[in-house]
């Protein structure tokens, strides 16, 4: 029976704290992060290579074609020339992606379930914007469809395959919002089941509210597998140009997405003490007096 009292309290205990995890992930802002700061920093000497008067820029898309000369042709033909001339095309073509991804503006942000924030302290230009009042801090995550965000004078194919994608993306992260939600009311109503259970000293109650324990860490699981899938599709869509990010800008999931994780770990452990709690209970046993004999009769 003691041991009994210590599983389902202990139970109890580890649902508290999920809901406490999960409440806190929900309200905070911390899922995924991106660092731009080394890609900006990039950007800008890239742009700053040369200061000096007279010196005018040519971007290697304005190149003009020219033929090697004869002299060259006569003496490349070894595996040295081969290699210089690949080395070269791999210096333009990093080059032109330099150029591809500086022509875009990355910011250093988190996100959310309900917002999307530039980080503080990471872009002094975004800092000063967003204190003259130019850009806000934060804009809301959309859950609804809206033409407005598809980029205009784009190829119909792209701009089809765009709207599809969005819808796609939409789906996942109602689906992250949705089930995450589920998750911490059907937490929340075994562990007040639980308590009633605990209080009455009644083994189904407790049996139930780990049942409810499981059924929220599953609702759980989904929500979070839907938000890495989700974060994935973001950074794969078409065309990557607009959608994909720099190699040199640094992302990962924060510390509210660890709480998340920790939720599930500590309701799905909570689930397993209460199911397991009613079987260590020693049934009452009933004795039955028989008849005492008397004169040899019964």
């Amino acid at each position: 029976m003691a041991a009994m009292k210590i599983l389902t309290s202990t139970g109890l205990f580890l649902a508290f704290c999920a809901l406490g995890l999960l409440a806190m992930a929900i309200c905070t802002d911390y899922w995924y992060e991106t660092d731009a700061r080394r890609h900006r920093e990039r950007c800008k000497n890239y742009a700053n290579k040369r200061n000096d008067p007279g010196y005018i820029y040519i971007s290697n898309h304005n190149l003009p074609l020219q033929m090697r000369p004869k002299s060259v042709e006569r003496k490349g033909n070894g595996p040295d020339a081969g290699a210089l001339i690949r080395g070269k095309r791999h210096f333009l073509a990093a080059a032109s992606a330099m150029e591809s991804h500086c022509s875009r503006q990355f910011n250093s942000t988190i996100s959310g379930l309900w917002r999307k924030c530039h980080r503080e302290g990471f872009d002094l230009e975004t800092e000063d914007l967003i204190y003259k009042g130019i850009i806000q801090r934060c804009t809301p995550v959309k859950y609804h469809y809206s033409s407005s965000i598809l980029p205009r004078n784009l190829p119909i194919n792209i701009t089809k395959t765009i709207r599809q994608d969005e819808w796609h993306a939409l789906h996942l992260r109602r689906m992250t919002a949705g089930f995450v939600g589920m998750a911490v009311s059907i937490i929340l109503f075994g562990w007040i089941i639980g308590v009633l259970g605990c209080c009455q000293q009644h083994d189904l109650m407790q049996y139930v509210a780990g049942l409810l324990f499981l059924m929220g860490g599953t609702c759980c699981i989904i929500s979070l597998c839907t938000c890495v899938a989700g974060i994935n599709f973001e950074l794969s869509r078409y065309p990557r140009y607009m959608y994909g990010l720099p190699e040199d800008i640094s992302h990962g999931y924060g510390w509210s997405m660890f709480c998340a994780w920790g939720g599930l770990g500590l309701t799905l452990l909570a689930g397993f003490l209460c199911t397991l709690a009613p079987s260590l209970s020693t049934p009452a046993r009933t004795t039955t007096h028989k008849p005492r004999q008397e004169n040899g009769t019964v």
